[in-house]
């Protein structure tokens, strides 16, 4: 036996043995035997979780990627840790190596190569192979024991729980087409967590006895008992820099799996490549593994620590005419963007005022713009903008204009993402010419309208495929942050408490973002249920980040009256409607408003409890 050090001290142990070696730490333990190219990891009470298959395939436009031997490890020791590092012989790359690096709480995986060639997949603990003649040859998946599978992503269905043998995605990609209605989080933190057994109930949403959802009034962590690890946690730890793919999915069968991130062949390797770091961890619930694959990044200095006070004003309560210009469009006709005009929003303003409600935060929904892609007031709807936010600004309200990411529409081709006939699909962020004019947008709306920030939408618009072409090099996730790096940077430089509001909790996203919005109501789900667990993974991912609760669309006056109860336990209260529900045109009552005012009301305590630290 060759100790590094006990592992009741927190510290790891490797056993040699004839045919193989296992490695043991007081969290799990990875057996390893030569006559198989699988590891087996379990629990620190030696329950099976999973068979990882070590033998990973990097795909190409030229070609599929395969492994022809898979050889022991060379072990590297250091303080407290182990790297195992296994070569792979065969495929299309000059030289391939999967390194493991074991640590006291959990596993680093990542794959190098070397050679030439456009990523389309990279598939991790699954791959091609022909090593072991005894066990066949063609794709190989690791062995699933466990039975249930967490994807934090919000879908259409709000299926949070799936079976282990049904695959799934986290992505920048998402609209209300088939097998697209997963926009809400763009992205969502690339965790998936991975459970045992399976009573059909979910994981926990953290309610207490009182009713009270585990996040904290304000947004803030709530700290609960801590039960013995049961989730297994499969989480992408990088720096934003390699997250250039578009997708990390879950690849499922019967009793098998695999990773896989999706390249698009957008990504050029020449030389040495390094695949981002998959850890593997174990988590008491789904939630604490989000939170655990936050603290990594913030450990590995990936994220950026927050710096400053917050402005006030930022955390007062929002009033976004979205909602009202959705009933618009119901009684009078004519798509809500129509309904985006300076007469209507005076006219929402005055409904709130009869009523002594003021948010201190008001929206500028779609489309006060005459074209997205340039962001210039269109004067027909808003005769004066300008004058009108001034005026805001009197009453002591701050205002955000809605700013719809990706599209194109007013912008020249050398400013665009574009397909194979020339035609423009996306902005384009790494485009020297866009980021000029988006940057000067920035200062039109902050400087020249008066504008105090931005209500980031559509983020999910990221463009995705093999063949587009853009000016440089970035692409998926690492595209979508570049794009909105420029907005907030414009944004600060004109007017340092500008208020960034996207929805993309992930870590990595914490510096081009002020505040995550919870997104969309799905209505064919529980509203109250949905919207906990999306405060939840928001407040693991982004513990120091405000929260916008959102509030549209409604399948029920009832429903909508249940959500604004819970609003100021999840973040900050946001109003959609001022007259009417728009799904079924149910109109607010008194008692409604009363409503209204005792939340934001139990909101301000809230945060002013927050600022006195009690």
């Amino acid at each position: 036996m060759n100790t590094i050090s006990d592992p009741e001290s927190g510290q790891v142990v490797v056993e040699h043995r004839p045919h193989g070696l296992q490695i043991q730490t007081r969290t799990y333990a990875l057996t390893l035997d030569y006559a198989r190219p699988f590891a087996l990891l379990t629990d620190q009470d030696g329950q099976p979780y999973a068979d990882l298959f070590l033998a990973p395939s990097l795909n190409t436009t030229a070609g599929l990627d395969r492994t022809a031997r898979l050889n022991p490890p060379t072990l590297e020791q250091e303080p407290g840790a182990l790297t195992l590092r296994f070569r792979l012989e065969g495929g299309v790359w000059e030289h391939k190596e999967l390194v493991l690096r074991c640590d006291p709480l959990g596993i680093d995986g990542h794959v190098e190569v070397k050679g030439e060639g456009h990523l389309t997949d990279v598939v991790l603990f699954g791959g091609q192979y022909s090593g072991h003649l005894r066990w066949g040859s063609g794709f190989f998946s690791s062995g699933a024991h466990f039975a249930e599978v967490f994807n934090p992503e919000p879908y259409g269905r709000e299926r949070r729980l799936l079976p282990a043998t049904e695959s799934s995605a986290i992505d920048v990609m998402g609209t209300s087409l088939p097998g697209k209605g997963h926009w809400f989080f763009t992205p969502a933190p690339l965790v998936y967590a991975f459970r045992l057994g399976g009573n059909g109930a979910g994981p926990n949403l953290g309610a207490d006895q009182g009713g009270a959802p585990e996040v904290g009034a304000a947004g803030e962590h709530t700290p609960q008992p801590t039960p013995a690890a049961g989730w297994l946690s499969a989480s992408v730890v990088a720096p934003v820099e390699a997250l250039n793919f578009t997708s990390f999915h879950y690849d499922a069968a019967e009793g098998a799996f695999a990773f896989r991130l999706a390249y698009e062949g957008q990504t050029r390797v020449t030389g040495q490549f390094r695949t981002p770091t998959l850890r593997l961890a174990f988590a008491a619930d789904p939630y604490e593994a989000v939170a655990q694959n936050s603290a990594r990044h913030a450990e590995q200095g990936y994220t950026q620590p927050e710096t400053g006070t917050r402005p006030d004003w930022w955390s007062s309560p929002i009033q976004c005419g979205w909602g009202s210009q959705c009933y618009l469009s119901r009684v009078q006709g004519g798509r809500a963007p129509d309904h985006c005009t300076q007469a209507n929003y005076d006219g929402f303003l005055e409904v709130l005022a009869a009523q002594h409600l003021l948010p201190g935060t008001l929206v500028l929904d779609d489309k006060w713009s005459a074209a997205y892609g340039t962001s210039e007031v269109d004067t027909q709807k808003w005769p004066d903008l300008p004058g009108w936010i001034a005026r805001a600004h009197q009453r002591g309200q701050r205002v955000l204009l809605w700013w719809k990411a990706w599209d194109p529409e007013g912008l020249p081709s050398e400013a665009c993402v574009l397909n194979d006939l020339g035609e423009p699909v996306a902005a384009d962020p790494t485009s020297p010419v866009y980021e000029q004019i988006l940057r000067q947008a920035v200062r039109r709306m902050l400087l020249e309208y008066g504008a105090d920030g931005f209500k980031v939408d559509f983020s999910a618009r990221t463009p995705s495929g093999p063949g587009l072409k853009r000016h440089g090099e970035a692409w998926g996730i690492q595209l979508l942050h570049r794009l909105l790096w420029i907005l907030r940077d414009e944004a600060k430089r004109c007017k340092p408490d500008a208020l960034v509001m996207t929805h993309t909790p992930h870590p990595v996203f914490a510096n081009v973002s002020d505040m995550i919005r919870l997104n969309d109501v799905n209505t064919g789900a529980d509203v109250n249920e949905q919207m906990i667990h999306r405060a939840r993974v928001a407040r693991a991912a982004l513990p120091h980040h405000l929260i916008d609760t959102d509030n549209w669309p409604m399948p029920s006056l009832d429903a909508w009256r249940s959500y604004t109860r819970l609003q100021p336990q999840l973040g900050i209260p946001s109003l959609y409607f001022v007259t009417h529900i728009d799904g079924d045109g149910e109109a607010l009552t008194a008692q409604d408003y009363d409503l209204i005012r005792t939340t934001w009301a139990q909101w301000t305590g809230i945060r002013n409890e927050l600022r006195s630290g009690r």
